[in-house]
């Protein structure tokens, strides 16, 4: 509930692209879902439209960095 639809839904996005463009590994989808989960504040709900999507850009710009800076890299 709260935010994290939003959250699971714009990390995972990003993870997919990644994983098609070869980036990461297919098991690493589910490390950039739980990253951006656990980076992001689920306190509540959005309350608006432009909430939504506030946070959907901040959750794919911190996922996007998260991927970028080689934090998946065994």
């Amino acid at each position: 509930g709260g935010a994290a639809p939003c959250i699971l839904n714009a990390a995972n996005e990003i993870a997919v692209a990644a994983f098609l463009r070869e980036q990461i590994l297919f098991t690493d989808i589910a490390r950039v879902v739980e990253h951006s989960l656990a980076q992001s504040s689920l306190s509540g709900c959005p309350n608006t439209l432009d909430d939504c999507l506030q946070l959907d850009n901040e959750v794919r710009r911190r996922a996007t960095e998260f991927i970028r800076a080689g934090s998946l890299k065994t």
